[in-house]
């Protein structure tokens, strides 16, 4: 058996930037045992399946560890390669996800199909208190923290962010998916870092799915509904998002790296 892959960085105009995302499209699931068999071979923080239901698609995520219900990135990545790669030609798609209905729009500028805009719902979180363990988990006491399926800790400035050091035994410990640190930004409106080793990623370089918790907080804090953020991981993403009702648009681009069969 053969399965086509595509590796994409996501959120990045050029290889190496934003975050790497395995595409696999399948012409019928493959096994949920298969599918975490290869995302852990890719050992990249995502692997995405997809496959063609009536005039949409079915989309799974699976990170090295296990599968998780919304993943950003990876569906930026798996629209990038159905408009890039298999040629669709609609401008916009949808996924059917475990988060519901996901649209990812091509957005031409200057003549070019630069830009993906991704239709998300929102996941507001709840103020909450400061949980045991964070500060010693991130060497560091935020400011205050939000809770929902990520925890969301608020510090005054981008230099606390990028100066953070977490100690990551410790924060697999806490009831979170991930841990979402944010900060008003020095040249944007905010930046941000993601950790999730409880799911089998240390540090994500770009996490889409954190800007759903992040676009709320910061429109209701600066009094705006679009945004320019910048996750500051070691790679880097830029990421532009803005409030829509009650979903969200977050726009990125992408850039095809590497392509293949997988031999099984």
């Amino acid at each position: 058996m053969t399965i086509r892959l595509f590796q994409v960085d996501a959120f990045s105009n050029k290889p190496f930037g934003g975050n790497s995302a395995a595409v696999c499209p399948l012409d019928h699931w493959l096994t949920d045992e298969l599918m975490q068999q290869i995302a852990a071979e890719n050992n990249l923080s995502e692997t995405a399946f997809f496959v063609r239901e009536n005039e949409h698609y079915r989309i799974r995520w699976f990170t090295p560890t296990t599968e998780v219900n919304l993943c950003g990135h990876a569906t930026l990545a798996s629209a990038y390669v159905l408009f890039h790669c298999l040629n669709i030609q609609e401008d916009t798609v949808q996924f059917n996800s475990n988060s519901g209905p996901l649209f990812v729009e091509r957005q031409s500028v200057e003549g070019k199909d630069d830009f993906l805009q991704m239709d998300f719902p929102q996941e507001p979180c709840t103020p909450c208190a400061v949980p045991k363990l964070l500060s010693a988990g991130l060497g560091a006491m935020p400011r205050y923290t939000l809770s929902g399926e990520d925890l969301v800790a608020v510090f005054d400035k981008q230099s606390e962010v990028a100066a953070l050091k977490p100690r990551f035994h410790i924060l697999e410990q806490l009831p979170y998916r991930g841990i979402i640190v944010t900060a008003k930004g020095d040249d944007v409106d905010f930046v941000c870092r993601f950790f999730a080793p409880a799911v089998g990623i240390p540090e994500d370089p770009a996490t889409g799915s954190a800007f759903t918790k992040l676009a709320p907080y910061w429109a209701e804090r600066l009094g705006k509904e679009k945004f320019e953020a910048k996750q500051i991981s070691q790679r880097g993403a830029d990421v532009q998002c803005e409030l829509n009702g009650d979903r969200i648009l977050i726009r990125g681009q992408a850039c095809l790296i590497l392509h293949g069969e997988l031999l099984l």
